[in-house]
């Protein structure tokens, strides 16, 4: 047996592998993404880029948000089983009400602390700027939420979820690095935020 074969193996018998495989490539690309909209260019990447940065959103994704997803998705599946409308309107509902806010808060919260910063300042910073995030997520994902609870199957759901968050994440990427004074300044107002420089 090959060794791309016994990878597949792996990725089908274990889905939740197969996410964190997945997130640790796409939320690195999403912040690689995100750093061109800072005037960074992809011809000189090794130059301007910030590999750490990169690094950390490879190890949040891989490690925090892949592990989550997949507990929350299982979860959801066992208590709401089947891929009807009514329960993918059910696991949407709830997922953006739990879910969505405990992921968000962690993922500004959690970066803050892979990039070292001071627990009070990682607090701030979740406080400032979930709003303004929970706002454009929430008109974002249920849509995406539903498409994958009624038309993906179990085991590729994870998979699905991290492509769709290549574009999300480099949207969080672009909320990350924004100061949070500017971010309260906006009153947490999509379009508003949308303009601010980074």
């Amino acid at each position: 047996m090959g060794g791309f074969s016994k990878l597949r193996t792996v990725f089908k018998k274990y889905p939740l592998i197969r996410g964190m495989a997945s997130y640790s490539v796409i939320w690195p690309i999403s912040s690689l993404i995100q750093q061109t909209f800072e005037g960074k260019s992809f011809v000189a990447i090794s130059e301007n880029c910030d590999w750490w940065r990169c690094a950390r959103y490879g190890l949040y994704g891989s490690c925090y948000v892949a592990p989550t997803l997949y507990s929350w998705l299982t979860i959801a599946n066992i208590m709401w089983p089947g891929n009807t409308i009514k329960a993918g309107i059910v696991k949407t509902l709830v997922e953006t009400l739990t879910y969505t806010p405990f992921a968000m808060c962690s993922f500004y919260f959690g970066m803050s602390m892979l990039e070292m910063k001071p627990f009070n300042e990682a607090c701030l910073e979740a406080h400032a700027k979930f709003l303004p995030t929970y706002k454009i997520g929430a008109s974002v994902w249920p849509a995406v939420a539903m498409i994958n609870f009624c038309l993906i199957p179990p085991r590729n759901r994870v998979p699905f979820i991290s492509m769709c968050s290549l574009v999300w994440t480099c949207f969080l990427a672009y909320m990350k690095h924004l100061d949070k004074e500017n971010v309260i300044a906006t009153k947490g107002h999509p379009v508003e935020l949308l303009k601010i420089k980074v």
